[in-house]
């Protein structure tokens, strides 16, 4: 593996579920990418109980390439639950988050990095809506982003842009404890993540981000429904009902 756990720099997760047709390559691009500025990490892929093939392409990433670890469970339970079931195996002074289709790059992780250390800051991550970054998304996803921003302005007075990108760096001794504590297993967890880090006084920093929308083709079932960002509101609800009191 990577030598001595110790000496990881950054762990990236990454959660898969039925992305058994480009797992592999883009585990190993990941891998690619991070060696170009990194010398110890590690990523570990946490298949989330796919039907497909994700867990076997996921070994054979593996066994190519010694930085990445294959994690998983056969009953599939959320992104929220395979990103903090990732966490708790992670060795790194940092943890990031990473979306398995790499429709946001892992080199936009670099800059996390330096962004974090200048700003002194304790979470980093992508935004949307930062100025700088460089979109390639329906105008659809654009109205729906922008009305879940007002909402969650609304319910929790939260200043933080865009909760959703599926791009975090967090320091470990930040995420580490704040994950044990996280209920939400769907893909609202990010807001409970970033409630929690909000109210204990942890700086949040947003980064532009370049976005390579791809998610048209729902073919294979692993792309968000409708069924989705009615259990994501529903899931923010439960969120506003645990912290209301905080």
């Amino acid at each position: 593996m990577n030598g001595n756990n110790q000496c990881i720099t950054l762990s990236v997760v990454m959660p898969a579920y039925n992305e058994g047709n480009s797992i592999q390559n883009n585990l190993l691009a990941t891998s690619d990418v991070l060696s170009s500025f990194l010398r110890h990490y590690e990523i570990i892929a946490v298949n989330d109980g796919s039907i497909d093939n994700t867990a076997e392409e996921i070994s054979v990433a593996a066994v190519k390439d010694n930085h990445i670890l294959s994690d998983g469970y056969q009953e599939n339970q959320g992104k929220g639950h395979a990103i903090t079931h990732g966490i708790a195996t992670a060795h790194g002074k940092y943890i990031a988050f990473l979306d398995a289709d790499l429709e946001l790059s892992p080199k936009l992780l670099k800059n996390f990095m330096k962004l974090m250390k200048k700003e002194n800051a304790d979470i980093v991550i992508g935004s949307k809506q930062h100025p700088d970054s460089k979109l390639d998304y329906p105008l659809i996803r654009r109205v729906m982003s922008r009305g879940y921003y007002i909402m969650l302005k609304l319910l929790f007075k939260l200043n933080i842009h865009d909760t959703q990108t599926g791009i975090k760096l967090f320091k470990s001794e930040v995420i580490k404890p704040i994950a044990q504590t996280i209920t939400t297993n769907g893909y609202a967890f990010d807001i409970e993540i970033l409630l929690s880090a909000s109210k204990k006084g942890y700086k949040i920093v947003e980064a532009p981000i370049e976005l390579n929308y791809s998610r048209d083709d729902n073919a294979n079932g692993r792309r968000i429904k409708i069924k989705d960002i009615i259990k994501v509101f529903k899931d923010t609800l439960s969120i506003r009902k645990k912290y209301k009191h905080l």
